[in-house]
């Protein structure tokens, strides 16, 4: 089958996107992704063939309006046999092209968007997803989302059939680095423990502010981020603030192998998500997958699903909260025990935390 994949990013750094692409051409389909088109977009490279749509608008709703429509012509107009949505933002033109010319339509929600943080404090625009949401969803009669405690929330909001099909890496092996010096690349000196925070947004109320704060009492680690966002960009701008000592490193966006070889040399993953927002408080983040997959012990914030991934598999520490204080006891707990220790507590729960434990239900999906 031709399967038109549907996302709202310009498809560079979407992971989960891209391991589900794979598995339909494992299975025999041939997905067409297509998302927006930016100034900065590079080539794509597969898996699939790419549609970049062109838009005027980068953000806000002009933008969100902008690529209903563009989805609604492109789909009016293409010759698929499946369309998979990823997210509401691109589930109503899914939804209204998929009923009109007999397409079914699959629903992947990535997170729950109509809790985000984005529609904190905007209760129009909130109201505009959730009329979208209610009108949408009911139609499917079911959904995949990516995890137990949103599936929950979905079931509850709409009585429609919620599977779970987790953000996680595919298994393969661990890249043979020598502890911290990959990051001499980046010119990061190596003569004390690394954090790493890394994240393709670093929004407000994800914890990257609050890290580099931490510094001023973890005088004896570096911090290195790894990412974009506001408060990414926040945090370059303080990396020559006295307080740090040059302990402060800033890296841009790296392609996901280049992000795994730095992953997997670094002492300490960090995951600080705060809970003032539904989406944040049950959220679990592909990096705390990441962090596993390697053998990079975690120090984590209390959100509902990364607490039970961490201490059910002792891969890590869960603050009580987000402060300095707490981020610099959880850091200091961490690095009090061998690498090796969570190295093999990592190992032996990645056998069980890896995409092909649920990539199954992709196939499902597609069959109907």
């Amino acid at each position: 089958m031709k399967i038109a994949v549907l996302v709202s990013n310009d498809l560079t750094f979407d992971q989960r996107v891209r391991k589900t692409c794979e598995a339909m051409i494992a299975a025999g389909h041939e997905p067409i992704l297509v998302g927006r088109e930016l100034p900065e977009s590079i080539p794509y490279d597969g898996p699939g063939s790419a549609v970049r749509l062109p838009l005027l608008f980068k953000s806000g709703p002009l933008f969100y309006a902008e690529l209903q429509l563009a989805l609604l012509k492109w789909l009016g107009k293409a010759e698929v046999d499946r369309i998979w949505a990823n997210d509401l933002d691109t589930l109503l033109p899914s939804i209204v092209v998929g009923r009109h010319r007999k397409i079914p339509v699959v629903y992947d929600s990535h997170e729950f968007f109509t809790e985000a943080a984005g529609l904190t404090g905007k209760p129009l625009r909130r109201k505009v997803w959730i009329f979208i949401e209610r009108y949408c969803i009911p139609k499917l009669g079911k959904m995949l989302t990516v995890n137990e405690s949103i599936a929950r929330e979905f079931r509850q909001r709409y009585g429609v059939k919620v599977d779970v099909l987790r953000n996680m890496p595919v298994l393969k092996s661990v890249p043979e680095v020598t502890p911290r010096t990959a990051f001499l690349e980046f010119g990061i000196p190596t003569d004390l423990p690394i954090l790493l925070l890394q994240g393709a947004f670093m929004d407000r109320d994800r914890g990257t502010s609050d890290a580099v704060d931490a510094l001023a009492v973890m005088t004896d680690v570096r911090l290195v981020l790894v990412g974009a966002g506001i408060e990414f960009d926040e945090s370059s701008e303080r990396i020559n603030d006295p307080r740090w000592k040059g302990r402060l490193h800033c890296i841009p966006r790296l392609p996901y192998e280049k992000l795994r070889i730095l992953t997997a040399s670094a002492d300490v993953g960090l995951s600080l998500d705060k809970g003032l927002h539904t989406n944040y408080l049950l959220s679990l983040p592909n990096k705390l997958f990441d962090f596993i997959h390697v053998g990079l012990p975690i120090v984590a914030s209390p959100m509902v699903e990364v607490r039970l991934v961490v201490e059910e598999n002792g891969v890590g520490v869960v603050l009580k909260d987000v402060t300095s204080e707490a981020i610099a006891k959880g850091v200091a707990e961490v690095l009090s025990k061998p690498r090796e220790f969570w190295f093999s507590k990592c190992m032996a729960a990645r056998e069980n935390l890896h995409w092909g434990a649920d990539s199954h239900l992709i196939n499902e999906y597609l069959k109907g």
